[in-house]
């Protein structure tokens, strides 16, 4: 509890440290009743010269004079008198406001270098609740957009670039114009992932599909051009042809070449497939956003920081072989919050480097069990495409002893106790988390004990939670299902509400084989009276 609770004032410190940061670097109202908003009265006085050098100070202090404050007074007026607004809803005390909050300043300051009229401004929707619920801020951090008052959810990235491009593409900037090396140079410089098109002239159809498109795509950015000597800077071969396009990325594979048919829907798709790295790191910022990708073969590979570039190049080769077949995604292992949800997933701890995929078409998921070479990974990438792979089930060890009134039953040893089996089994599905399971496991227990000595009855539990079987499909915990001797393809339902007589009752006229060889029957019989007595 004592390192818990220093993490997390260490946490906290960090994210006022930074909230402080922001503060000093904006002009905000001194008093919340005073209708003078400062920081918007400073805007006009920033230097715009796109030549200017900055120290790192004096960016800090630009970004000190372009994001605005709002509170409960003020906020209505600022959002209703600017055309456009990015508001950044945050709480104090979030450790990814705190993270964004230094992009969001970058990317106000950039947006005003280009002369950009929407205004950036934040909001402590934790503190000035009344503005939050009339916006719909609940979750932190919270990004909107503002069109002359009316408001959009904000749905691009989450760095500065990513926030300056989205921006001028919902402000009637789509696309940008470069005609000189020098100026592609230092475009590139700022924008490491962009597409390029060529036009010999910036009209025709393919010219309106790729305008199109770049209205339509809310991440990357898109660049004409129609200088020969700039296209072959970002590697586009235009081959006397009237138009082509790429797509250019600051990794091992720079440069993809569009070989389609000049249409919307195939620029969209073209950058869909092709926008991300090789194998694509997940960060808690894009998350969502990759484990979404519309490539629905997906592989995942768990490591430490420290092993990350020794595994990367053998996975950016396979990549590079199964590029929009296969979805590479490199995931830390030490991060609980994005690691440990897909690793439980499979019932394993990331001790070493582990593999695995997903079949997102079907739900299926494969572990990579051999050394990892590059003729045991293309033979996993192949069969994975073609449908070869077995799917993986997790299962706890198998008990070294299992003896007892209740058998034990894992994922590896459901077919061979329960479908297998020549005796009847009823077996007792739980999971820990279930408030119903404690209760449910001691009526077990008591039939289980009902019951001893009956060789062609199995009384039998499964914990579903860290246990599969591809024939053990229960959606509600916990769960009774009763499997007859002779109908083992076909098991009964049976419900968890029933009391001990009743349960009884139901295996007796259930069964597919006599009950037999029952020890002590009038004992029991006497003690279950007694036990009715008490559960009424």
């Amino acid at each position: 509890m004592e390192i818990w609770f220093t993490r997390r004032i260490a946490m906290i410190s960090i994210a006022l440290l930074l909230l402080l940061f922001l503060n000093r670097a904006i002009a905000t109202q001194q008093d919340e009743d005073d209708d003078d908003l400062e920081a918007l009265d400073e805007l006009d006085e920033v230097d715009s010269n796109d030549d200017e050098k900055f120290s790192e100070a004096e960016a800090v202090s630009r970004a000190q004079r372009i994001v605005a404050d709002l509170n409960n007074d003020n906020a209505e007026r600022v959002l209703n008198s600017h055309e456009y607004v990015l508001l950044l809803g945050y709480a104090s005390w979030c450790q990814r406001s705190a993270e964004l909050m230094p992009e969001f300043a970058s990317a106000a300051t950039k947006l005003k270098e280009m002369g950009s009229p929407v205004l950036l401004a934040k909001l402590d929707a934790d503190r000035h609740t009344r503005v939050a619920s009339k916006y719909d801020i609940k979750g932190f951090p919270t990004l909107l957009f503002f069109v002359n008052g009316t408001w959009q959810s904000y749905t691009g990235g989450f760095s500065g670039d990513e926030i300056v491009t989205w921006v001028r593409k919902k402000t009637g900037v789509p696309t940008v114009k470069l005609s000189s090396i020098s100026e592609a140079e230092n475009f590139l410089k700022r924008n490491p992932t962009l597409v390029v098109g060529f036009f010999k002239e910036f009209e025709g159809s393919a010219y309106e599909e790729f305008v199109k498109a770049a209205k339509d795509d809310n991440e990357v950015q898109f660049v004409e051009v129609n200088n020969l000597d700039v296209a072959a800077f970002f590697s586009l071969e235009i081959n006397h042809l009237p138009h082509a396009l790429g797509l250019i990325k600051s990794e091992p594979e720079k440069f993809v070449v569009f070989e389609g048919e000049f249409q919307k829907e195939n620029l969209i798709q073209f950058i869909e497939l092709n926008k991300y790295p090789l194998v694509t790191r997940v960060t808690a910022r894009n998350s969502v956003k990759v484990l979404s990708n519309p490539i629905k073969l997906q592989i995942y590979i768990f490591a430490e920081p420290d092993d990350h570039e020794s595994v990367l190049p053998l996975f950016q080769a396979a990549a590079k072989k199964y590029k929009s077949k296969i979805f590479f995604l490199l995931i830390d292992s030490t991060d609980d919050s994005l690691a440990k949800p897909l690793l439980t997933l499979f019932g394993l701890e990331a001790t070493k480097p582990i593999v695995t995929a997903f079949d997102n078409r079907e739900g299926s998921k494969y572990l990579f069990e051999s050394d990892i070479t590059p003729e045991t990974l293309e033979d996993f990438c192949s069969k994975l495409v073609t449908g070869n792979l077995v799917p993986y089930y997790k299962s706890e060890p198998i008990p070294a002893e299992n003896k007892g009134d209740v058998r034990v039953v894992v994922g590896k040893t459901f077919g061979d106790i329960v479908l297998k089996s020549s005796e009847d089994v009823l077996l007792e599905v739980t999971t820990p988390w279930s408030m119903k399971s404690k209760g449910v496991s001691k009526l077990t227990e008591k039939v289980a004990k009902h019951f001893k000595g009956v060789p062609s009855l199995v009384i039998a539990r499964i914990d579903a939670s860290v246990n599969e079987h591809p024939d053990l499909q229960v959606t509600a915990y916990p769960s009774f299902l009763f499997y007859r001797a002779d109908k083992k393809e076909a098991p009964i339902k049976v419900s968890t509400k029933f009391n001990l007589k009743d349960l009884i009752e139901f295996i007796k006229e259930n069964v597919g084989l006599p009950l037999t060889e029952v020890k002590k029957h009038e004992e029991h019989k006497e003690q279950l009276d007694s036990e009715q007595k008490d559960e009424l």
